[in-house]
């Protein structure tokens, strides 16, 4: 029987439905902010990785200082490390000139790296063990890790594979619904689809967001980057004020 006191001590929540809709609106969100910043505002990716980067480990440090968990705080910090994963994915593949698959292929050994660390230090990469501020440390690098990759190989897949926003759209969907089948049907490690189904919701929001504020001529709709990113943030507080918001019990 799992003690009531283990539940408090997790600072992270309950995966839903719920949160996957949330985590896909903040990595929608994550594009057209990122773009925003780095592009509409003309900042480039270096400083907006630097303002985005900032705002993360802020927002991480107040998520280790906290003593429960809190589901406004959770989400900042999931939307600051979409936001930097999007500027940074940028920089790694255009400012530094390792291209798309250059820039994936190095996120990914990052990301793997990660999960080695972090399996070697304490044991498992699974959510419910993060309890403690290691494993929240650990925990919070491969979220953005991922999301970093995640925008990698979403440009990747709508640029250089030529398959456009809708045509990455259909392919990242596709493969989140084989991990969701994978879940309901077989007996796979719940960890590892975890990661699997967060890293792939990343890609699926970067190519939505490029859909929403790319030139038409790109296969966009051109909306304003300002007013799309406002819109998912509204979308996004309605969703953590009106979904169930509960901590994770803890693993044994």
């Amino acid at each position: 029987m799992t003690d009531v006191r283990d539940v408090a001590t997790s600072k992270v929540p309950e995966i839903t439905l719920g949160f996957w809709a949330i985590k896909v609106l903040a990595t929608t969100l994550g594009e057209t902010g990122g773009d925003a910043v780095s592009m509409s505002m003309g900042l480039g990716y270096l400083a907006g990785t630097a303002i985005f980067m900032v705002a993360f480990v802020a927002a991480v440090l107040a998520q280790v200082s906290s003593k429960r968990f809190s589901p406004a705080l959770y989400w900042a910090t999931i939307i600051a490390s979409t936001t930097v994963g999007t500027t940074l994915a940028d920089f790694a593949d255009r400012s530094l000139g390792i291209g798309y698959p250059g820039g994936s292929l190095l996120l990914l050994g990052l990301l793997l790296a990660s999960l080695f660390a972090w399996h070697r230090v304490l044991g498992s990469v699974n959510v419910r063990s993060v309890s403690t501020p290691q494993a929240e440390g650990f925990y919070w690098l491969t979220i953005m890790l991922s999301q970093t990759l995640g925008t990698a190989l979403g440009d990747w897949t709508a640029d250089t594979a030529g398959l456009g926003y809708l045509g990455a759209a259909g392919v990242f969907s596709g493969l989140l619904l084989l991990v969701a089948t994978l879940y309901k049907w077989t007996a796979m490690s719940r960890t590892l689809l975890f990661w699997a189904a967060f890293i792939l919701t990343r890609p699926f929001g970067a190519v939505v967001g490029d859909f929403l504020d790319k030139p038409i001529a790109e296969g966009g709709l051109e909306l304003s980057r300002y007013s799309a990113t406002l819109v998912l943030l509204a979308l996004i507080t309605a969703g953590v004020v009106l979904l169930p918001q509960r901590a994770a019990r803890t693993a044994h």
